[in-house]
């Protein structure tokens, strides 16, 4: 009995060990930061609840070797027929960089955005940029996956920083953050779907919804 256990603790250790190097950090671009206005300390000062933003980078995320960004050059949709500055194809786009007008403005209140992955996937990780050449904080932040365009099929909830259900989706258990060159990395575990929609309701410098990229990391469901 005693071998039997010692051998099949090699054979799960053997492939722990294999699992895990199959597993590499994310890589992505980092665009160069460029900040106007309320520095980040300030802004955590006033606002006590945030959640501080990373100093010097972000902490190495494993994905599965093969992950690429699913979102680049996809398909967007919003929940408004005509964005008030900017064009939806900028979200995908591939263009990160802070400069002025690079970023797509919806209006006041809750707004979403949609990505059309093309096929069903297993996702990974979320990566995302708001406005960020000033500090600032986005309210009621939401990340839903699902099989469907219309958001009736197997929908899930990958994040959720609404603290206080005021976008009627439910609460959210995340901390609101701070904008800054860096993006929101969100873990999504490996939640399978087609369709990436964001939300979100507004900011704590105005009404208005911005987005300059968003990167959806994983991987066809129909690759082993």
């Amino acid at each position: 009995m005693l071998r039997i256990v010692i051998a099949l603790a090699v054979i799960i250790g053997g492939t722990a060990f294999c699992c895990a190097q199959d597993k590499v950090p994310l890589e992505t671009d980092i665009p160069e930061e460029i900040l106007i206005g309320t520095p980040p300390d300030v802004l955590a000062m006033l606002f006590p609840g945030l959640e501080k933003p990373p100093v010097g980078k972000r902490a190495a995320f494993l994905v599965p070797r093969g992950t690429t960004n699913l979102a680049r050059k996809k398909p967007v949709t919003s929940s408004e027929k005509e964005p008030v500055l900017g064009n939806l194809a900028m979200v995908t786009d591939g263009n990160k960089e802070g400069a002025e007008k690079n970023y797509l403005e919806l209006g006041p209140g809750v707004q979403w955005i949609q990505i059309d992955l093309g096929d069903p996937a297993n996702i990974y990780a979320v990566y995302l940029w708001h406005f960020f050449r000033e500090a600032r904080s986005y309210h009621d932040v939401i990340v839903r996956v699902a099989d469907d365009a219309a958001f009736t099929k197997n929908v899930q909830t990958v994040y959720s920083n609404d603290q206080d259900n005021s976008a009627g989706l439910g609460l959210g258990k995340a901390r609101p953050y701070i904008e800054t060159n860096l993006g929101h990395l969100i873990d999504a575990g490996e939640v399978a779907g087609r369709y990436v929609r964001l939300y979100s309701n507004g900011s704590t410098a105005n009404n208005m919804n911005h987005y300059v990229e968003v990167e959806v990391f994983g991987k066809p469901a129909s690759d082993p």
